[in-house]
């Protein structure tokens, strides 16, 4: 299993007591595979994503990336984990007006302390991959918002994660832009072996992945095919 987390429960303050965001959650996600987990807003998907990618401590259960629990490790060791083991596909591409598609990719060569010349071959083959090669020179206002969410997910890629962590990432997608998305992600998955996670709001993406969890009021459940 390249991502297991493991009767995680987490807590924020609320007033007086806390909040439970998370409540003994359990999921493990095989490498070269994609989970879906869907459920509605406020129900705990956007806390799972963020303690998948150890960007918060859980107050109790272990959460394991790529064989490494992340449970006693430092904070510097956890953003070293993340840069070298997890890819985030964020809601939003956030791309930087002045770099073009080619440039994005690259520039997380240089966050791992690698030049992104160095590189540059790298991320035009992830370009490629995700059918942009012919775009590599465009700045994002020259790309449509799919073909900017492509740039979000091969720019994830750059560093050749074993977790992959997709949040919404068809929310300002036409239905078949978005399909085309979920396609993507499914097959790269496969490709290049990630354990994928991929919160949705659209249920009908759901059939394009390998298993679909639901997660209400911070419990998960199989989700029920649609």
């Amino acid at each position: 299993m390249s991502l297991v987390l493991d009767g995680v429960t987490l807590t924020y303050p609320d007033g007086d007591g806390r909040l439970t965001a998370l409540d003994a959650v359990s999921l493990a996600v095989p490498a070269g595979t994609l989970t879906a987990v869907v459920g509605p807003s406020g129900s705990g998907k956007s806390s799972l994503l963020a303690v998948a990618a150890t960007l918060v401590t859980p107050d109790r259960g272990r959460v394991v990336v790529a064989g490494t629990d992340t449970g006693a490790l430092a904070p510097a060791a956890k953003a070293r984990l993340r840069r070298e083991h997890v890819g985030i596909v964020f809601q939003q591409p956030n791309l930087l007006p002045s770099l073009s598609a080619a440039e994005q990719v690259q520039v997380m060569a240089h966050l791992s302390g690698r030049s992104p010349k160095a590189v540059r071959g790298r991320a035009l083959d992830l370009l490629d991959a995700v059918g942009l090669a012919d775009l590599a020179g465009r700045r994002p206002h020259r790309l449509s918002g799919g073909q900017r969410q492509r740039v979000n997910i091969a720019r994830a890629l750059m560093n050749e994660p074993s977790v992959l962590l997709v949040d919404e990432p068809t929310s300002a997608l036409d239905h078949e832009s978005g399909a085309a998305v979920v396609d993507l992600l499914a097959r790269l998955t496969r490709e290049r072996g990630t354990a994928t996670v991929l919160v949705t709001h659209d249920r009908t993406h759901t059939a394009r992945t390998d298993r679909t969890v639901t997660v209400r009021d911070g419990r998960l459940s199989e989700a029920v095919p649609v």
